[in-house]
This record gives C-alpha cells, structure tokens and sequence, in this order.
C-alpha cells in the first residue's frame, strides 16, 4: 500500500509561514489532523524558509504536531543541525527527509541516522547536481543505498527518491524518472521509492490533471510512497485506483474502503 507523506506544513507556504512565526498551534494543529484524517500516514514538517532560527522552529513544528495527531513526522530540512534538534522531543519513528550524495550533507547526516530504525528518504542527488537520465539517477541511488546499509540502515527503511523534473523543459524528463523508479525498484530488493511529482507539471496548464495521470504511470513502475497533499481527493482517488489496477491492493479492499469513505466526492 502507499505511503502518503501529507506534504502541507512547509513554511514557503504563506499561512503556514505566518502560524511559524506567531506560534499559532491552533493552524497547523488543524492543518496536521486534516491530513491525518485524509489518509497521511507521515505529517511533513518543513521550516526551511527561517535561515538562523530553523532548528528552533521544526522542534516546535514536531511538538505541535504530535500533540494533535498520533502518529509520525517526516523532518524535511537539509540541515543536519535542525533535523538533530528536531528528533530530540520526536516520539516514535520518524522519517528523514532527506539525505543526498552531496559531500557536505552526507557526511553531516550520515552519523545521526546511522544504526537508527529511522525511515530515510534518500535524495537522488550529488555535487554534480540534479540527474536527468535513468543512468545516472541509477548511479546515485547505488551509493545513497549502499553506504545506507553499510551504516547499519535497513533496506525497508530506505525511500529513494529519483527526482522528479518538468517534462515542459525536456520531453524525455517524465519517462527517464519513470524508467529509474522500474529499475531501482527491481534491482534492489526491499528498497522503496518516493516522490513530489508536481514538478513534473511546472509550466503546463491543468497542472493537477498532470499530476494525476503521472501518478498513475509511476505506480504501474512501481512508486510506493508520495509526498503529496492528501486533502486532494482527485489525487488520492487516483492512488487508490492506480494501486487496485496494478495488482497491489487485495481483493480491491482499499479502493472499496476509500470509495465507501467518501474519498471519491469531487
């Protein structure tokens, strides 16, 4: 089944932003419990736009959060200081969004993760920058994955996100993204993927009808997790259905349950 990261606590959005800033727990207390009640099973948190103060902020992202929802964050910040002040007050397991080939990055996450039952999102980039062939994504994911396991992280744990481009700036972006989730699916046993896809849809109109249909095609590929919002019902409908129609959704339980829970009214 599909793990859906609720992608909406970032503060490059205003709202949320401004809640940061005014320590307004009543917003993102409801924005977390509407998209736990939607069908997140992780609640992303992301200061990132408070450079000096983010370690202050995403420890009281984590703690506002849980007071409201039982269940996990995902710590979605490239600075290995914030993530390591945010997992002191995390209760249970939490996701690490992320960790990269970039030299810096690593080198500072590596040893705050290593041994750990975390779940960690690795970032299919390096110093060299975004990948945009299968090959090269390939390339990255076999050394994010095993200087991973190498340092005591289960391949269960493991997320590989291959990087998602706007197929608006080279046709061939959305099927070399495609072709990397099959292979890394298949070359490595027990590994998982994970994306934000919407900027498969940067510069093209009907974005979200974009998003939906390519979705769709990764799942076939095989993608089994998804930074997404999940109060987009087209969104998550199609993940349901998607799942059902490539064989990973027994006896369609989970396409009737989300159908009979409303999750098909738009």
């Amino acid at each position: 089944m599909m793990l859906i990261v609720g992608e909406l606590i970032n503060a490059s959005r205003k709202v949320v932003g401004e809640a940061i800033e005014k320590r307004d727990k009543g917003t993102i207390q409801k924005v977390a419990k509407d998209q736990f009640e939607a069908g997140a099973d992780y609640i992303d948190v992301n200061a990132g736009i408070f450079v000096g103060k983010e370690p202050e902020y995403l420890t009281w992202l984590v703690e506002t959060v849980q007071e409201s929802v039982d269940g996990p964050c995902a710590i979605d910040s490239p600075d290995p200081k914030a993530i390591e002040a945010a997992l002191k007050v995390h209760k249970g397991i939490p996701m690490i969004n992320s960790i990269s080939l970039e030299k810096e990055r690593y080198e500072q996450l590596l040893p705050i993760i290593s041994g750990t039952e975390y779940k960690i999102i690795a970032l299919c980039m390096s110093d060299e920058g975004m990948p945009q062939t299968t090959d090269q994504r390939m390339t990255i994911a076999d050394r994010l994955i095993n200087g991973l396991v190498q340092n005591g992280i289960a391949l269960d744990n493991i997320y590989v996100d291959p990087l998602v481009q706007p197929v608006a700036t080279d046709s061939r972006f959305g099927i070399e993204f495609l072709n990397a989730v099959a292979k890394i699916m298949t070359t490595f046993d027990g590994v998982h993927t994970i994306c934000g896809l919407s900027n498969i849809s940067y510069g093209l109109p009907e974005r979200k009808f974009l998003n939906q249909v390519f979705m769709a095609m990764a799942i076939a590929k095989g993608l089994d997790g998804a930074i997404v919002n999940p109060l987009d019902k087209p969104m998550m409908a199609t993940i349901a259905a998607a799942e059902a129609l490539a064989g990973r959704d027994e006896f369609c339980m989970n396409y009737i349950e989300a159908y009979r829970g409303g999750r098909f009214n738009f």
